[in-house]
């Protein structure tokens, strides 16, 4: 597919959008955006293709698409900005916020171990339908009473949407508002993203429409069976979300999962972590320390859900995994199928990236590498 992309691009940065153009090309992209910040200023906001592939639809300025876990990231930053206010603190115990959570042995669990994927809650237990996922209370209950899937704090496993539930659920009990209206109030708005975490009916009709991986791809329960860790959790909550599709439905966006369906921008994500690493329009998020805390290595190594070595801090990917061609500091998250976001506090750089055609590669997605190493090797010229 060749395309022209619209949006700009500084001079010094004119290799990434050759990378963009090259993702359509030879690593079939439909539609997609890229943009870069620089010492707290856009040098590259690009958008190309189609926003719907059924009606044939343009990507647009402002086309915002499901970022799956790059959602993570930004519930992250909602938990520290109440961790730097002194509404909550890391190592306070979950329970201490959200006392049903103590049940079946999880009193101990401190709020730090929920943001590093270490409080053996990776797979939700229970017997939900979707109606009862989406509806917030039921599957937060459902956690509360569940006992842990391994002894809390002896290993790390991605908690692909427990995450979410937990981290989105203490928030609610400090603040009196879900997880999508604090992001919202306290991010999206005053730094004037286009980022939401439960998608306003408004929004719906605009979103890109997100295609499905390749056809005949073996299923995580061909590969380890339906009862293995890796697929109760990446399925989960009972087998719900075994199939792509689900992620078009509007039930589903306009939920809040805050592990899961944020919907946004890559210029909403990049101008988020440029804000945690400096400032933008005058102001930033986070002080510096909060994000130096942040960043700290929580969890490295073997990974009891996605089997392979990953490494996080309080609530981010850290490097090596974050951006494999990134600088050593760089920290965000990544999200199924392609879309990335991140900060390079060395260099004042940060990075968002999405897509609406969903590809899993082993060796990490083409299309966002391509990109980073453009953005690397423009900032080196």
């Amino acid at each position: 597919m060749i395309i022209e992309p619209c949006g700009t691009v500084a001079p010094r940065f004119a290799a990434v959008r050759d990378a963009f153009v090259e993702n359509f090309a030879q690593h079939g992209d439909v539609g997609a955006a890229c943009c870069v910040y620089l010492d707290g200023r856009p040098v590259v906001d690009l958008w190309g293709g189609v926003a719907d592939h059924t009606t044939n639809r343009a990507w647009d300025a402002d086309t915002p698409v499901i970022v799956f876990s790059a959602t993570k990231g930004v519930t992250a930053t909602a938990v520290h900005l109440l961790i730097e206010r002194g509404v909550l603190d890391a190592d306070a115990p979950v329970a201490s916020y959200w006392p049903e959570f103590a049940a079946a042995g999880k009193g101990g669990i401190p709020l730090r171990w929920a943001m590093a994927h270490r409080a053996g809650l990776a797979a939700v237990e229970g017997a939900l339908s979707l109606e009862e996922v989406l509806a917030w209370d039921p599957v937060v209950r459902a956690i509360a009473a569940q006992a842990p899937n391994w002894e809390p704090g002896t290993a790390h496993g991605y908690h692909a949407r427990a995450y979410g539930w937990i981290l989105g659920e203490v928030i609610r009990r400090v603040t009196g508002r879900s997880p999508g209206r604090f992001v919202a109030e306290n991010i999206a708005a005053p730094l004037g993203l286009e980022f939401w975490i439960g998608l306003p009916g408004p929004v719906m009709a605009r979103r890109a429409r997100m295609i499905p991986a390749g056809e005949g791809l073996p299923s995580l329960t061909d590969l380890l069976g339906a009862d293995s860790l890796t697929a109760r959790v990446m399925n989960g909550p009972n087998n719900l979300f075994h199939y792509d599709t689900m992620w078009n439905r509007d039930d589903v966006l306009a939920a809040e999962m805050p592990s899961s369906n944020g919907v946004g921008t890559a210029r909403a994500l990049a101008r988020m972590y440029a804000a945690l690493i400096g400032e933008v329009d005058g102001g930033r998020l986070l002080q510096p320390a909060t994000v130096a805390r942040a960043t700290e290595v929580q969890s490295q190594g073997p990974d009891k859900v996605l089997i392979i070595s990953t490494c996080f801090g309080l609530g981010f990917m850290l490097q090596p995994i974050m951006a494999p061609d990134g600088g050593p500091r760089c920290f965000g998250h990544t999200g199924a199928g392609g879309s990335t976001a991140f900060a390079d506090p060395d260099a004042g750089m940060s990075f968002g990236y999405v897509t609406s055609q969903l590809r899993f590669d082993m060796a990490g997605d083409p299309r966002s590498r391509a990109l980073v190493r453009a953005v690397y090797a423009s900032l080196a010229a």
